[in-house]
């Protein structure tokens, strides 16, 4: 007789936490995150995936993992540096939350700021936060992320008001309209898929804090042609659906 292997249990949600090189910032990332999901009554796990950190990042997530006790962390090691958004696409295969959702290791997520999107989760497909008056990064950063929302609602013919923060997604629809890019801009390509498949959608206003250490990963050449790649996409698919719509 076949032994039936029992199903794994569906959490409420996954938090991804991508680490490259956050060896001053993980630890901080991971205690902000496990403070505020406790204040809910979410069923959750949180998968760390470390990059091919060439600093000590991983030893402190083993570290960190093993004192806290807490069964519900795990650390993936990359072999090789995949990039973020292969990185995000390829956890929610393996997660088991009902809801997805990426908190940057770098600390860049205020407890006060995760603990406002996961008391949402559940009232729409997707939970997009936006900054607005109250975003604390450079105004280089801030510009640049201006502009790059602007041509993604240009393009798509939405009305978003961000599209790079730690959007709450159903996994399915990561899974299912995963992006075919490395860099930033994967969560822009979902959004605006999910959004085409009439897909609900709640923009929550947060706080968000610029990274006390290290740089920034956003503005490297393999980056910067990833998210070209990705708006070309979101282009390319406004145009198709327009000459599909048409009655010939």
């Amino acid at each position: 007789m076949n032994k039936k292997i029992p199903e794994k249990q569906e959490l409420d949600i996954t938090c991804f936490v991508p680490c490259l090189n956050e060896e001053k910032n993980i630890s901080l990332a991971l205690d902000a995150l496990i403070s505020a999901i406790r204040c809910t009554n979410l069923n959750y796990e949180i998968i760390v995936v470390d990059d091919k950190s060439q600093d000590a990042s991983k030893e402190i997530v083993k570290e960190y993992i093993s004192k806290s006790n807490n069964d519900s962390i795990s650390l993936i090691e990359n072999k090789f540096n995949k990039g973020l958004g292969r990185n995000y696409i390829d956890t929610a295969f393996i997660a088991n939350g009902k809801y997805y959702m990426l908190i940057n290791g770098d600390n860049a997520e205020p407890e006060e700021t995760i603990l406002t999107l996961i008391s949402r989760v559940g009232e729409a497909d997707m939970i997009i936060p936006f900054f607005g008056n109250n975003d604390s990064r450079s105004s280089n950063r801030v510009y640049i992320s201006k502009a790059f929302t602007m041509l993604i609602n240009l393009i798509s013919g939405y009305k978003i008001q961000y599209y790079n923060g730690p959007v709450i997604h159903k996994r399915f629809n990561v899974m299912r309209w995963s992006s075919d890019t490395h860099g930033f801009a994967y969560q822009a390509e979902i959004i605006v898929k999910v959004l085409d498949e009439k897909g609900s959608f709640l923009e929550v206003a947060v706080h968000n804090s610029d990274r006390q250490e290290g740089s920034s990963k956003a503005f490297t050449i393999k980056n910067l042609l990833s998210v070209s790649h990705s708006t070309l996409q979101i282009f390319l698919r406004r145009v198709r659906s327009i000459l599909f719509s048409r009655k010939i």
